[in-house]
C-alpha cells in the first residue's frame, strides 16, 4: 500500500511540477520574468527538468542579477540536453546581461553546431561580427589598424 502512495505522490508531484512550468512559460513569453521566476522556481523544487533549469537561469539572470547561479543552471540543463540549442540561447543572453559578449557570440555559435535556432541566428545577427583587421600582419588591437579602420568606415568605403 505503501507504493501506491508514494506512486501517487510521485504522480502529482510530476503533474505539479509541469503546471508550474507551462505557467512559467506563459510569463516567460510575455515578458513577465518576475512571475515566470516564481514558477520555475517552484517547477524545480519539484523536478529538475533541463527546459525548467534554463528559463529559470535566464529569469534569475534578468530579474536577479544572480549571473553565477543562472550560468550554473543552464550548464546543468546543456550537461542533460547537450543538443538542445534552446538551452545555448539562454545561456549566451545570460552572458550577454553580464556584460561578456565575447563568450555569449561563442555560445551562441555553440548553439548553431547543435541544431538551428531562428532565435539564435537573430542574436548572432544583432551583434553583428567584426570584419578582419585592414593589415592582417598587425593586431587587430593595433593603433594603426583601428585608425585605418575608423577612417574607412566614416569614408563609407569599408
Amino acid at each position: 500500500m505503501k507504493t501506491n502512495s508514494a506512486n501517487g505522490t510521485a504522480k502529482s508531484n510530476e503533474q505539479e511540477a509541469k503546471d508550474h512550468y507551462e505557467s512559467g512559460v506563459e510569463a516567460f513569453n510575455s515578458g513577465r520574468f518576475l512571475s515566470a521566476l516564481k514558477y520555475f522556481e517552484k517547477a524545480v523544487a519539484l523536478e529538475r527538468n533541463p527546459a525548467s533549469l534554463s528559463r529559470l537561469g535566464l529569469c534569475l539572470a534578468k530579474e536577479k542579477r544572480n549571473f553565477a547561479k543562472a550560468i550554473s543552471l543552464c550548464k546543468e540543463a546543456i550537461k542533460h540536453e547537450p543538443r538542445n540549442p534552446e538551452h545555448f540561447l539562454y545561456l549566451g543572453r545570460i552572458h550577454l546581461l553580464a556584460g561578456q559578449k565575447k563568450e555569449a557570440i561563442r555560445i551562441f555559435r555553440m548553439g548553431l553546431r547543435n541544431g538551428r535556432n531562428p532565435d539564435i541566428s537573430k542574436e548572432l545577427e544583432r551583434l553583428g561580427s567584426r570584419k578582419d583587421p585592414l593589415l592582417p600582419f598587425l593586431g587587430r588591437n593595433n593603433p594603426i589598424n583601428k585608425f585605418l579602420g575608423i577612417v574607412l568606415k566614416k569614408t563609407g568605403l569599408r
